[in-house]
């Protein structure tokens, strides 16, 4: 890339910047002094330009180069690359972005033979755990530029998240909010179904849906290369919220309680009521040991084609649906809050992905400085027409969020009866929350029973 010259650099980017505070939180997350902006540079989200001096403080980068590596593949991956373009513009440096699906078991590979990316985006604060024990010399430190924009945008238990003994080093990315159903509105309208607001109510359902049709009701899988399991973790841990609480839900992925403890099992029994029950899955893709094989990414299709009724997946599943695909409530998908029995809290799943850097270079600090930074936050929004992300910057325009499933992700999130707990498994030591746990979806899926499944994981948790 040709990189502009000082004066075109200054001249206006054909992309819009940043605007005021988005409520966003994890755990009554906000802007402590109010402000919830970023700064004199700060322009507003309805302008389509943006000054290149705001990037000046990163230097001269002509000419640079940083790798990125990561999980993120396509289509996010496009957006991901697309939200870089105006740093790499104005400062006149090149991202080199690399994405798999094996990336959890790749990047260990590559750390331990001296071959670690600059960047790379964790998406378990478990992993940077290990990371941190295992290969103390490889990651680097947090820059200080980088620690003040997270002080500055991000409630503190992210910057907890990603600090290891003491020192920070990994500032968060983005934000998932994993508690949803997707499901098919003119399905549901046309048999007169309602969206359940309780648990009982969604399980009431489910068993009514299949009495009406005679069918399976929802769809799922948990295949995913290297890191396959993780999306039957998800929907474990959503049961612990629901069925044990937010305390001893921290408890279990600290291992204040084993693993295997009575209310762990109870959790995994009660995700059983659906995922183990042939008579609700696999809709249109099999039985209950199909879930196992089934690519996370499609198995949501169903809903398309009318075999499948319900599949509780993530907000950024939004971007695996088929070209062309409405997201709306009157449209071809659209998604509820996976409901609970309890009155007094609305527990989400949360989650995220965390920059490790590994080389220090200036322009690799510049790199991980600027995706913590609201300016970045709101490119990511903008370059994101399709939805399927959000952020806990506090810097992030709501304005900005393009979709109306985003818009109603973001209604959950600052609904002042939401606590969002951070996915257990990326909490967990790596060992456990990106191995064990994942085998041991596939294992209790194909047959073996709960108690098997979480005595062999607990007997795993590294002593």
């Amino acid at each position: 890339m040709t990189r502009r010259t000082t004066t075109a650099r200054r001249r206006a980017l054909a992309l819009a910047a940043t605007g005021a505070g988005l409520a966003l939180v994890l755990a009554a997350c906000s802007d402590p002094d109010g402000e919830g902006g970023v700064g004199e540079e700060e322009t507003s989200a309805s302008s389509a330009e943006i000054d290149c001096s705001a990037y000046d403080e990163f230097g001269d980068l002509d000419g640079k180069t940083v790798s990125v590596y990561t999980s993120i593949v396509d289509p996010e991956g496009a957006t991901q690359q697309d939200s870089y373009k105006a740093f790499e513009d104005c400062t006149g440096v090149k991202i080199d972005y690399e994405a798999s699906r094996e990336f959890e078991a790749q990047l260990l590979v590559r750390i331990k033979a001296g071959n670690a990316p600059d960047i790379a985006y964790l998406p378990q604060p478990g992993l940077l755990n290990t990371i941190v024990n295992d290969y103390p010399d490889a990651i680097q430190p947090a820059p200080d530029a980088t620690a003040k924009n997270v002080d500055e945008f991000w409630n503190e238990t992210w910057k907890g998240y990603g600090t290891v003994d003491g020192t920070f080093y990994s500032a968060p990315l983005g934000a998932n909010a994993k508690s949803f159903v997707w499901y098919s509105p003119s399905m549901f309208s046309d048999a007169g179904y309602e969206v359940p607001q309780t648990w009982t109510e969604l399980m009431d359902l489910t068993q009514k849906i299949h009495d009406d049709t005679g069918g399976q009701v929802w769809c799922a899988g948990v295949e995913s290369g290297d890191a396959t399991g993780w999306p039957g973790t998800d929907f474990i841990e959503d049961m612990m919220l629901r069925t044990a609480g937010v305390e001893d839900y921290e408890k279990w992925y600290t291992h204040e309680i084993p693993f295997n403890d009575p209310k762990v099992v109870k959790a995994w029994d009660t995700a059983g009521e659906i995922l183990k029950n042939p008579d609700y899955v696999n809709a249109g893709l099999g039985g209950v040991d199909s879930i196992a094989t089934q690519s996370w990414t499609d198995a949501g299709n169903g809903i398309l084609d009318q075999q499948c009724w319900m599949h509780r997946a993530a907000n950024f599943y939004q971007t695996q649906w088929p070209e062309g695909t409405e997201v709306s409530e009157t449209g071809d998908v659209f998604a509820f809050y996976l409901p609970t029995d309890q009155t007094d809290v609305k527990p989400m799943l949360g989650g995220g992905e965390f920059v490790a850097a590994f080389n220090d270079r200036p322009e690799v600090q510049a790199f991980q400085t600027y995706l913590s930074s609201a300016d970045w936050a709101n490119q990511k929004a903008l370059a994101t027409p399709d939805g399927g992300w959000v952020s806990a910057n506090n810097g992030l325009d709501p304005n900005n969020l393009s979709t109306e499933f985003d818009q109603y992700v973001a209604g959950v999130l600052a609904d002042p009866n939401t606590v969002v707990a951070f996915d257990a498994s990326d909490l967990m030591p790596g060992e456990v929350g990106a191995g064990t746990f994942w085998n041991g979806i596939v294992d209790w899926l194909t047959g073996s029973s709960t108690q098997e499944v979480t005595d062999k994981i607990e007997a795993s948790w590294p002593k």
